[in-house]
């Protein structure tokens, strides 16, 4: 014990510039610590005393989304959100905020727990060895394994905790991925997906300018079920055109209306119509809604004209939709070699809806798209050189106490509070805001490379940010620091490069220390306070949003960042597991950043957030998998560098080495094991179309994963169901052959069950059922535009009756006037209706 609160003996300065150097860790994860938990500390009683008051904020899904989606409402306690967002059930997340979402939180969980059982297994066995190590260091390093000696035996606890550690964490990922499994496959035959207009239809790229529609129909008619209808993208730049000034005049408008409506309001009487110059005669004034409903009227007939002689209008495009019959043809279609010449129907995607195409780029022809996808490779090259230029000179920051030694910077020396400041937390504060715009800049690649799809962008970007931020927030902050030292401390002495490889290496966790310490706290708390949102969300209404139409859309929920938040995130897993066994702390810290983490989340998506943007039916989880995976490797190669250097000449030396060496092999064929498994296809599997078709009420139960003897075992269907579910949310936390002891051993209440998965007749009711037009459903916005404008106005007040009438019958049969659902207040405050859908 007296080793152990000999760490704490070096906080104070010393006039020994050996100890005033190992001592310089503790001080930079002191200053850290206590800089960024006391923002947090006053960021969260900023947003517990704030949240009952701005429900806009806090809570915009309890009424700006559809009832059925809504949450119950939360307390006006302090920290009553927090029980709040912990009591949803699985069930209800899956239900009402989708898929996706009870994935991203079920993969924070299982990082929390991983971190939770690392943390309290290393500060019970290989904390105590580093604390009693031999190497002489102090402070913080003295936790790591840097502090022992590479002769000692005591290096096989580390050898065969980081085993034990690899094991289990890859034994939890095999078992979250078939939870996964069942519940994709299980939602997509849900009747909600399967009744989604885009379930059978594909978007077909690539499509030689020669093939007709019916050589196209042909082609997939080989696909089981057949083809129901094809529809050749079309477009016309004229037309667009004119779509794009009719929706402008229409939301000027609506603005000029709403203006209105609100000064008559205030004024109590019917006050004079604005008035404007008209574009032939400067001199003579115009009414403004008589000139702005002429020219709306005018760009709809020219539409209603343009929508009879379109054959010749529009221009064919190399993108063509396909609808089947049948939901698994289009999944097969999708996984299926069409041509074997080159760009040729090279692109198949499923799962297709208008409001996710970027129609723009489907005009790119795939010679320019593969050109643009060159040009934006080399341009994220040149951003990540850019980026590890930056990068370089912030974590030399970390190891100002390495400059301090220089006679040009000898006066920096005696300065602890400025040395701790810039050591701690400039650098991470600095990289966090330089790491939160890549995202921006990537996803601008992305597009400009012509990729068809929104939700298409946002999943490359998982893959690109993330190995982006390895590279640049990981990688290179861990070789700049630890080499720079080397290099300094080895000036004159070269003979010992090699012992200091084993004790610097570890000593580099104090910059990533601090970075998880930033976002353990900092951010956190920043993504409960929401405070640019909160500024938004009150500014836009009050200077942006003029027209019932934009204030209903200045209500609706914030979108979450799943994009760069999924890449963050795993880059702090990789972070924690690699440095799990070489400096503990920092896996304790992680523990943290995921526990934070998963208690924000699961009140921002069920009282916040509105995911509907994001809908990928859970394909997200499998890339988030395969990047702790890549932690996981990072992890091993940094733990068989640390014991290459620590090899001595005798036989225990060599065997850790070997079984490091062992474990990354097995690791390496677990690896492929998931992937020929678990990340063959993100399509729908034939086995499960066949036993839906068989058994259609299969599509609205839970997916089974319970073992065939577990449900031969003669036990109640309500029984059966319950113990699915328990087992699908705890199977990947303990081994199975526990839980299924526990289950067995147990008898589950009623109230312990969760309720029917299945939704209600009335909400199934909203959905698809029927034939699908693809031309009037699926083609480009401005062919699928109709000849008519609906003004939504607040116009109810039969003092405006007269003029609703009269923008109608300017209209000629174009203009619709609609009323219901706006209003204006006595104190002249526009007020709509959050359901209202006009």
């Amino acid at each position: 014990m007296d080793s152990i609160f000999n760490i704490t003996g070096h906080l104070a300065p010393s006039q020994d510039d050996d100890t005033q150097d190992t001592s310089s860790s503790i001080r930079t994860f002191v200053s850290s610590l206590v800089l960024n938990a006391s923002v947090a500390l006053l960021i969260f009683l900023a947003f517990s005393l704030l949240r009952p008051r701005f429900r806009r904020v806090y809570a915009p899904r309890t009424y700006a989304i559809n009832k059925s989606k809504r949450p119950l409402p939360v307390g006006n306690g302090l920290f009553s959100w927090i029980p709040a967002a912990l009591r949803v059930p699985d069930t209800e997340i899956i239900k009402k905020s989708g898929l996706d979402t009870y994935l991203f939180l079920r993969s924070i969980r299982t990082k929390f727990i991983v971190f939770s059982v690392l943390s309290l297994a290393s500060a019970a066995s290989i904390v105590p060895v580093n604390v009693r190590g031999t190497m002489g260091q102090r402070g913080l390093n003295s936790l790591s394994m840097g502090n022992v000696d590479a002769k000692s035996d005591w290096l096989w606890a580390h050898v065969t905790l980081f085993a034990l550690a690899v094991a289990w964490t890859m034994r939890a990922l095999i078992g979250e991925l078939r939870v996964y499994m069942g519940l994709r496959m299980w939602w997509l035959t849900h009747p909600q997906t399967t009744r989604r207009p885009g379930a059978a239809v594909v978007l077909v790229s690539d499509v030689p300018a020669n093939m007709s529609d019916k050589q196209l129909e042909n082609l997939f008619e080989v696909f089981p079920g057949g083809v129901g209808q094809v529809f050749v993208n079309r477009t016309s730049r004229r037309l667009k055109k004119l779509v794009e000034r009719r929706d402008k005049l229409a939301k000027r408008l609506e603005r000029e209306l709403t203006g209105f409506a609100v000064k008559c309001t205030r004024a109590g009487q019917l006050l004079a119509r604005p008035q404007t110059r008209a574009a032939k005669s400067m001199f003579k004034p115009c009414d403004v809604f008589e000139q702005c409903a002429d020219a709306l009227a005018e760009c709809n007939e020219q539409i209603a004209r343009s929508a009879q002689n379109r054959t010749g209008e529009l221009e064919r495009q190399s993108t063509a939709l396909v609808r089947f019959r049948r939901q698994i043809a289009a999944h097969m279609a999708a996984q299926t070699t069409l041509d074997s010449r080159p760009f040729r129907l090279g692109r198949v995607t499923t799962d297709v809806d208008p409001e996710d195409v970027i129609w723009a780029n489907l005009e790119i022809s795939c010679w320019s798209r593969r050109i643009r996808g060159y040009a934006s490779f080399v341009a994220t090259l040149a951003l990540t050189v850019t980026w590890t230029a930056i990068s370089a000179v912030l974590s030399t920051l970390v190891q100002v106490e390495s400059l301090a030694q220089l006679d040009r910077f000898a006066w920096l020396r005696g300065h602890s509070l400025l040395l701790g400041l810039f050591s701690g937390a400039v650098p991470s504060l600095v990289m966090a805001l330089l790491m939160a715009v890549m995202p921006r800049l990537l996803r601008a690649l992305l597009y400009l490379e012509g990729t068809p799809r929104r939700s298409e962008i946002r999943l490359r970007l998982l893959h690109r940010y993330f190995w982006f931020q390895v590279w640049n927030v990981y990688l290179v902050t861990i070789f700049s620091t630890s080499v720079f030292q080397i290099a300094v401390q080895s000036l004159g002495r070269p003979a010992q490069i090699f012992e200091l490889v084993q004790t610097q290496v570890p000593q580099s966790a104090t910059s990533i220390l601090t970075y998880v310490l930033l976002l353990s706290f900092v951010g956190a708390a920043k993504e409960i306070l929401q405070g640019v949102p909160l500024a938004l969300r009150y500014l836009k209404p009050l200077l942006l949003a003029k027209s019932p139409r934009e204030l209903q859309r200045a209500e609706r929920p914030g979108e979450f960042k799943w994009e760069s938040a999924i890449p963050t995130h795993s880059v702090i897993f990789l972070m924690g597991f690699s440095y799990a066994v070489l400096q503990p702390v920092v896996s304790w810290f992680a523990a943290v950043y995921f526990g934070l983490f998963y208690v924000i989340y699961r009140y921002q998506f069920v009282y916040v957030y509105d995911d509907r943007a994001w809908s990928v039916h859970g394909v997200s989880f499998p890339r988030a998998v395969q990047q702790m995976v890549a932690g996981v490797y990072v992890s091993e190669l940094f733990m068989l560098a640390m014991m290459v250097a620590k090899l001595q000449r005798s036989a225990s030396a060599i065997l850790r080495v070997v079984a490091v060496a062992l474990v990354l092999v097995l690791t390496v064929v677990v690896h492929l094991y998931i992937n020929d498994e678990y990340m063959r296809s993100d399509h729908l599997s034939v086995r499960r179309a066949a036993d839906v078709d068989a058994n259609p009420q299969m599509a609205t139960e839970f997916p089974s994963l319970l073992d065939s003897d577990d449900s031969a075992s003669g036990l109640a269907s309500d029984e059966l169901r319950a113990r699915n579910r328990v087992f699908a949310t705890y199977r990947s936390l303990v081994p199975d052959i526990v839980l299924r002891w526990v289950l067995r051993a147990v008898t589950l209440t009623p109230e312990a069950r969760d309720g029917d998965w299945m939704d209600s007749e009335e909400e199934l009711a909203g959905g698809h059922d029927g034939d699908v037009d693809l031309a009037r459903q699926f083609s480009s916005p401005e062919v699928r535009a109709r000849p008519e404008s609906t003004l939504w106005v607040p116009l109810a007040d039969p003092m405006f009756g007269p003029l609703a009438r009269e923008l109608e019958r300017r209209g000629r049969g174009t203009i619709r006037v609609a009323t219901q659902g706006a209003e204006v207040t006595t104190r002249g405050k526009v007020r709509v209706d959050a359901d209202m859908e006009i």
